[in-house]
């Protein structure tokens, strides 16, 4: 926009082709296009005239404005014969410049007021004035624009706040750059008044718009050039396909939400299936490996399949409950159009890149203006025939809102039923869970490497802990069995039953190995096994109870001692962190750190063939939410946990206890991960981290599920040690680096993960960092035996065992980040050279 103009209005007897002008005038005006011939006779005085020196800076006012400070003259003729005003206006617009003043000369030929014999003449006058005053007006608003935008503090005083005009449209390295759509619609008016409800919204009511989602939402890459693999990185909002939280109805009046449905993903497959097609799949393997990974055909990826098809349909289900629609300013619209979606291809068939972003997995601007015709043309469709395909390739047209009935549709005013929904289920009579692991036989050989080690080769489970792990309270319906110790459904010892009734991490390994020895039945000590786990325990106890471990196991009959392979698991600290506000002293985290320590040294020195479960703590801070109103609930929990549960919310003492809980997490990834345990190749430890960021499960209304904890509202239920040894079970099964740290105490009976043939092994960190160097039946031997000196005590300082990778990843990022920034900012550099040579192309005579 321009900022400094000098109008300055003239009749002449002459037609624009014999406009003159002096020797100042040495440049033709670009917006009237012509040569103006030199001559001294209408500007002859001006060599009278001393040279005028400009301002000693730069006028800021008109009124003080010295002949030398213009820098550049245009004209406007008023004249039918040549272009209009306004053609020549937009023009002059585009060359003036801000930050010189510009002498603009406006030209009414005399002969331009036609004043024929019968008309009035003061009319005649008037509408040649009038056509002056308009092209005046137009420039003025034009002026007006780019001062408001430049000069109005108020723009720049927020720092979350700003305002930009750009002087050109920002995108214009699209093969297309002109991807709008023509409306064609008439009726384009609102309702006669504000409806006040939903079902008859149209249009032109709506007054607000907003939307939620993810990159695809944000607009990543939308207007990024195909070889510009980091403009990805570039959230393109102002181009996004939209611009829903089901809390907004509850809070918000007056609106109705588009729910779209989950894209169709499979298809994007093929993209990265031709080499030819130049994707960059290295990139979206880590965006989206579960998408890409799977081969056709595998079980894989038909599980991917029903995974996409089970999100749309449990979207749809949410809807076709009808719970949103009890208000008549509030609904919420399923819209389908993604549910089966056709990938673009060109003529010889291939995917058509286009559509896509440089990264082949983002959509590409095309692609976003074919989806918001697609979600517009949802939104006039009725429920029940709505458009559930699109065909990118066959283009979308766009359509209008019906005459008889001009409204968004919802299913109100679609005459829709919802369909009915089936019956509610019973609740479940177990909690136990369904196998589907077809693979299950144990390697050709024994291994000797844990890091070979297949579920199937386990012959031993044993486990140390505290109450948890002793079953307290599992079955317990009131106070007098809250004492009971159920270590047959303890979930990582306990083997009641089969699978079927009963989810523990034994009864898992039933289903690999029948002959599996250790597990705890029932709740006789004489049946306990080898879970040598005591209610009430703390961290300085656990060296005693891996003593006796030992001796348990170096004793029994059942067990080869040195050829069997045992699988330990440890969960402890719940009790050093309940009463840790009591000691201080010898419940620190470093103390606690160091009786696990010695634990695990016991174990290393004397027990062959080990992989140990070592089971992060979990935040104790959300059970300060379990709340019952019984005696069990009221008076015993707080006693159980009175340093988490009795001081006040938002406390320092609640602060303090939330940062020791933190810091013995931390304390034990570093025990782990650094390398003290990784000298034998026949023992390893692996931290299974589902409890790190503990999520409380929670009924439909919000609140606490008490079916997950005993009448203590502490200590877990059956239900509560299910979830877990799933959680637990899922774990191992999960590369090291890649694990849940999250707990999804969801009920599903099918939540057991399996073995791959990629990876039939247990993880552990050696096969999770070079997984194919163990795809392999070789026997590797075992180089080191128990009786081995430990390494050092390890030091708060010392480097993990998987800082090399993390520094790798973190300095290929900064690569990333360094490169990107180098290229944005050439490329606004030659940006903005292109706009000055524009511009000095643009410009007419200066002095």
């Amino acid at each position: 926009m321009f900022s400094k103009k000098v109008f300055c209005g003239a009749t002449s007897p002459l037609r624009p082709p014999a406009i003159t002008a002096g020797h100042a005038l040495q440049r033709e005006p670009g917006p009237v296009s012509m040569k103006y011939p030199q001559t001294s006779q209408v500007l002859s005085g001006s060599l009278f005239c001393t040279k005028s020196s400009p301002s000693p800076s730069t006028p800021i006012s008109v009124h003080v404005l010295r002949p030398a400070d213009v820098s550049l003259i245009s004209a406007l003729v008023l004249s039918d014969a040549v272009r209009s005003l306004m053609d020549q206006a937009e023009v002059i617009t585009q060359s003036f410049s801000s930050t010189q003043w510009n002498l603009l000369l406006f030209f009414v030929p005399v002969e331009e007021p036609c004043v024929c014999k019968g008309q009035d003449l003061k009319a005649a006058l008037n509408e040649s004035v009038s056509k002056v005053e308009n092209e005046l007006d137009s420039l003025h608003k034009k002026e007006s624009l780019g001062a408001v935008l430049e000069n109005r503090g108020w723009f720049g005083e927020r720092e979350d706040f700003s305002v930009m005009l750009q002087s050109r449209p920002v995108h214009t390295d699209l093969s297309d750059p002109v991807l709008g759509t023509d409306l064609t619609c008439e009726d384009r008016d609102p309702s006669p008044t504000v409806p006040t409800s939903v079902h008859a919204l149209r249009p032109a009511d709506i007054k607000v718009v907003a939307a939620m989602g993810d990159s695809l939402t944000a607009g990543n890459g939308v207007g990024a050039a195909q070889s510009n693999l980091l403009g990805v990185l570039t959230e393109y909002r102002g181009l996004s396909w939209c611009s829903n939280k089901f809390s907004l109805f509850l809070q918000v009046p007056r609106a109705m939400v588009n729910l779209v449905e989950l894209l169709h993903l499979v298809p994007l497959r093929r993209l990265h299936q031709d080499p030819s097609i130049g994707c960059p799949t290295w990139l979206v393997n880590i965006l989206c490996p579960c998408v890409l990974k799977p081969k056709d055909g595998t079980s894989e990826f038909q599980k991917l399949q029903d995974f996409n098809k089970a999100y749309q349909h449990s979207m749809n289900q949410l809807v076709e409950s009808g719970r949103y629609d009890t208000h008549e300013n509030f609904t919420v619209v399923l819209q389908p159009f993604l549910r089966n979606v056709f990938l673009p291809v060109l003529e010889d068939g291939r995917p058509d890149r286009s559509y896509f972003s440089p990264d082949c997995f983002h959509l590409g601007q095309k692609a976003h203006t074919l989806m918001a015709r697609a979600l517009w043309n949802n939104m006039l469709e009725p429920l029940g025939n709505k458009t559930d395909s699109q065909d990118f390739t066959a283009g979308i047209s766009v359509k209008c809102p019906e005459k008889s009935a001009p409204y968004l549709k919802t299913y109100h005013n679609s005459n829709y039923t919802y369909e009915t929904m089936p019956p509610t289920p019973p609740p479940p009579t177990n909690w136990g869970s369904d196998f589907s692991c077809v693979d299950t036989a144990p390697s050709e050989s024994v291994p000797t490497s844990v890091h070979m080690l297949r579920p199937g080769d386990i012959n031993v489970v044993a486990s140390v802990g505290d109450s948890i792990t002793a079953g307290f309270g599992a079955k317990a319906k009131n106070l007098l069995e809250l004492s009971d110790e159920e270590r047959g459904v303890s979930w990582s010892i306990g083997g009641d039953n089969t699978l079927e009734t009963v989810s523990t991490v034994p009864n898992i390994l039933k289903n690999f190995n029948p002959n599996v020895f250790g597990f705890s039945l029932g709740k006789d000590k004489l049946t306990k096994g080898f879970n040598v786990a005591v209610s009430g325990a703390k961290a300085s106890n656990i060296p005693v109870q891996v003593r006796e471990l030992v001796t348990a196991l170096s004793s029994s009959n059942k067990v080869n001692f040195e050829n069997d392979w045992k699988l330990v698991t440890l969960f402890i600290g719940g009790n050093d962190l309940c009463q840790f506000c009591h000691d201080r002293a010898s419940l620190s985290p470093q103390k606690y750190i160091g009786y696990i320590q010695d634990s695990l040294d016991i174990l290393y020195k004397e027990v062959p063939r080990v992989l140990v479960n070592f089971v992060e703590i979990f935040e104790i801070k959300d059970l300060r939410q379990v709340k019952r109103d019984t005696l069990g609930c009221s008076l015993l929990q707080e006693n159980i946990c009175p340093c988490f549960l009795k001081p006040g919310q938002n406390s320092p003492e609640l602060t303090e206890m939330t940062k020791i809980n933190r810091d013995l997490q931390t304390e034990t990834e570093r025990l782990v991960y650094g390398g003290r345990y990784d000298g034998r190749e026949d023992f390893t430890v692996v931290l299974q981290p589902f409890f790190k960021n503990s999520i409380l499960p929670l009924v439909g209304d919000g609140t606490p599920d008490l079916s997950f904890f005993s009448v203590d509202c502490f200590h877990f239920t059956e239900r509560g040690h299910a979830e877990m040894a799933i959680s637990l079970w899922n774990n191992m099964l999960e590369p090291v680096g890649s694990k849940q740290t999250y707990n999804n105490f969801t009920y599903d009976r099918s939540k057991i993960h399996c073995p791959t043939k990629e990876h039939p092994f247990i993880f552990t960190l050696v096969n999770s960092v070079n997984s194919d160097s163990y795809i392999s039946t070789t026997v590797v031997p075992t180089t080191v035996q128990p009786g081995t000196p430990l390494p050092p005590k390890s030091s708060s300082d010392s480097i993990p065992a998987w800082g090399a990778a993390v520094l790798a990843v973190g300095g290929l990022l900064i690569g990333w980040a360094i490169t990107w920034i180098f290229f944005y900012y050439r490329e606004r550099r030659s940006r903005k050279r292109s706009q000055n040579n524009t511009e000095s192309e643009m410009k007419g005579t200066q002095f």
